[in-house]
């Protein structure tokens, strides 16, 4: 049985199992998922705001 799931990227069906790029369809896909990490469009949100401006300090 094939499991297929939409990429987080693009939202094209990709391919689960012996897929390398898992959950991604593509190196490309999980590439721009790595740079949006990167560059901070990504945040977990942080319920101390004492916190955040401390590194915000650093």
């Amino acid at each position: 049985m094939t499991t297929v799931l939409k990429c987080p990227t693009c939202k094209t069906a990709a391919e689960y199992t012996g897929n390398p790029f898992r959950p991604f369809c593509s190196e490309r896909c999980k590439l721009i998922d790595l740079g949006a990490w990167a560059t901070g469009d990504y945040r977990i949100p942080c319920m101390d705001q004492s916190v955040e401006q401390e590194l915000e300090e650093m």
